[in-house]
């Protein structure tokens, strides 16, 4: 039997999950025809035969998570697939159970968790993760106690939902930005009384921070952490936060300081539609150099957006709202943007990010 592992997806796609299989086992199959569905990072992917043969046997079923290089299907028969097809081997999860090459959980807040090894085998057998007891002996020591409370909780809350998809692959990367960025949040208004009645918020977001890009290009950056190195980038591919029930999604519009406001509106309509649809191509959701997200679409004056590496910043947008203003010696109600950039602090400097967030403001002032 040949057999042929989950190939590489793209790069940073670790894991995919399997939506459908297109053929069953004993089944012959052509070269090229469509063999599995699978879900990886905010995209729904269609992964074709290698080879031409009868399919021996499928490994895993729908909403089994596999590692990249782990074995996807055997062949009989004649093949160019060989026993090392994929180079790794990985590890299939079924059902609920949790993947056996995941990294181990990091203790609170970093520190080690301190339980005695009888209240160790009572969490054990009663399935409870020490990691979200809250401690209540003396030094931070959990007890059996604490292990029943948290016990009674789960009982009343229901079985857990292991993440999956999106939300799974949102939750990595939170978890890496929290570990590695240097994040510090910086906040102000921008007066857009100025506008006329149909602007589009999230176009004219895209032009300021185009003309902020292009005032403090230090912002527009990747940083690579292992060799402390900052690459200033010239083109500006801009990640737009997605909201949509299945998680946060961010696709990229590439290089917004070289199109008009019509097609940054089809290109962020055509993104929604294909987000949507569970048809974005993976290239489509990587490789922003900076990111926009327009909270205020749905709540919210101010937040502490999340920077993902290697990018070293984010553009935060929160609810318009009216405000009583200082104009020409006179109080006047006019319509107010609030701003929050958040900056890796390890690569940007405060001056850099004030020059950024003013030029911003200024572009976002402007009556056309």
């Amino acid at each position: 039997m040949k057999i042929f592992r989950l190939p590489d997806l793209g790069e940073g796609l670790q894991e995919a999950e399997i939506v459908e299989w297109h053929r069953k086992a004993g089944e012959t199959v052509t070269i090229d025809q469509p063999l599995v569905s699978v879900e990886t990072a905010k995209a729904v992917i269609e992964i074709p035969s290698p080879q031409s043969g009868t399919i021996k046997r499928l490994f895993g079923a729908a909403g089994d998570i596999i590692r990249i290089g782990a074995p996807l299907a055997g062949f009989e028969g004649e093949s160019d697939v060989s026993e090392d097809s994929g180079a790794v081997v990985g590890v299939v999860e079924t059902g609920a159970r949790v993947l056996k090459e995941a990294p181990a959980a990091i203790a609170r807040g970093g520190a080690s968790i301190r339980a005695t090894p009888a209240v160790r085998a009572l969490a054990s057998r009663l399935e409870v993760d020490l990691a979200i007891v809250t401690p209540s002996g003396p030094d931070g020591v959990i007890t059996a106690g604490d292990v029943q409370r948290v016990v009674r909780i789960l009982a009343q809350a229901g079985p857990a939902e292991p993440l999956r998809g999106f939300r799974r692959v949102m939750s990595q990367n939170m978890a890496l930005a929290q570990a590695e960025i240097a994040a510090a949040t910086v906040v102000d208004d921008a007066d857009i009384e100025a506008w006329p009645t149909a602007a589009d918020t999230t176009i004219r977001l895209i032009r300021a921070l185009v003309a902020a890009c292009q005032a403090e290009p230090a912002l527009n950056a990747w940083f690579e952490s292992r060799s402390l190195a900052r690459r200033v980038l010239r083109t500006i591919d801009l990640g737009v936060a997605v909201d949509l029930p299945e998680g946060l999604f961010v696709p990229v519009l590439r290089d917004v300081a070289n199109r008009d406001a019509a097609d940054l509106r089809r290109g962020l309509d055509r993104m929604r539609a294909d987000l949507a649809a569970h048809r974005m191509p993976p290239d489509e959701l990587r490789g922003n150099t900076i990111t926009l997200s327009n909270f205020g679409a749905i709540a919210g004056r101010y937040a502490a957006p999340i920077v993902l590496p290697p990018t070293v910043a984010i553009l935060g947008a929160g609810r318009i709202r009216k405000e009583v203003v200082a104009c020409n010696g006179a109080p006047a109600i006019h319509r107010m943007l609030p701003l929050s950039l958040t900056f890796d602090h390890r690569v940007v400097t405060g001056g850099e990010a004030g020059r950024f967030l003013a030029a911003a403001i200024a572009d976002l002032a402007r009556a056309d």
